[in-house]
């Protein structure tokens, strides 16, 4: 099992990020003199800040986007700094697939400190074999290569690979990836969520032999 990876999205997966990062964006609004709906906000969770931006802020130019993506991720930290709201059952699917051989990767579209901030909090440090952040790739989710890199960088083949998300653009991203894919509903309905290979309702339900499964 030594050469099985399981790739865990950060946002959805391993923390129940959706609130701080609703209030961080509707911050972050105001400040511009601005507003975002919640469901402008649920469209687009699981992309990067960058794309959002400029999607519903209509930011073009790269040193616009970067000033306020920078502004927007330390709204989000000051929120869940030393309250880190960890997804029930998180560390204990994590401490559960190592104990059983799997590799452990983080696979996040989100900035390098927004994911040192919660792998430090949450004690994730010592299972993690990878960690692959959206200073790491050019192209966010849907595009694959936060998932190829994080395998890369496992030493694993992307075939031999679970990816756990909870968004419908990181399944896709999976499935481009050519990695199997367990989706976690919650962010979002498990009917949005059908191109998965498996649909659950928490992360007690993801055991080694549903891994294997897949596999």
């Amino acid at each position: 099992m030594a050469r099985i990876g399981v790739i865990f999205d950060m946002d959805g997966v391993l923390v129940d990020s959706y609130a701080p990062h609703l209030e961080s964006w509707r911050k972050l609004a105001a400040e511009l003199g601005a507003a975002i709906s919640e469901a402008q906000f649920t469209g687009t969770f699981g992309r990067t800040s960058r794309d959002i931006i400029a999607e519903i802020f209509g930011v073009s130019d790269s040193d616009g986007i970067s000033r306020l993506d920078d502004r927007k991720e330390q709204i989000y930290r000051d929120i869940i700094r030393h309250a880190v709201p960890a997804m029930p059952g998180a560390m204990e699917a994590v401490r559960r697939l190592m104990a059983a051989g799997f590799r452990i990767a983080v696979g996040s579209s989100g900035p390098p400190e927004n994911v040192e901030l919660v792998c430090e909090e949450m004690g994730l440090g010592p299972y993690l074999s990878a960690k692959v952040t959206g200073s790491d790739v050019q192209r966010g989710k849907p595009d694959p290569q936060v998932f190829q890199l994080s395998a890369q960088r496992m030493g694993i083949e992307p075939r031999a690979c679970v990816v756990v998300e909870d968004a419908p653009a990181g399944v896709e991203a999976a499935r481009r990836a050519g990695m199997r894919c367990v989706a976690l509903a919650g962010t979002h309905p498990a009917a949005a969520l059908q191109n998965a290979d498996s649909v659950i309702e928490s992360l007690d339900e993801l055991t080694s032999e549903l891994i294997m499964e897949l596999i």
